[in-house]
């Protein structure tokens, strides 16, 4: 898992999502959405602001039809 990394390569994590089940990409995105605040009111760290990005790329990426960006 991405978390707590310390060099954070973009297209490896994103070539791992792609092998995910929907599900999984599901539960791995809820995970980011909702963990528990470890900034303490500050905003979040990057890891969790880019890993929650890459996810919302890849399913932007399997469902592009699902979304309505205008």
């Amino acid at each position: 898992m991405a978390v707590g990394f310390n060099k954070f390569d973009d297209e490896e994590e994103r070539e791992r999502l792609r092998k995910l089940s929907d599900r999984e990409l599901i539960r791995e995105a809820a995970k980011y959405k909702w963990s528990p605040p470890t900034n303490f009111g500050k905003t979040p760290r990057d890891e969790f602001v880019i890993g929650l990005r890459l996810r919302k790329e890849e399913w932007r990426r399997r469902y592009p039809k699902s979304f309505n960006d205008e």
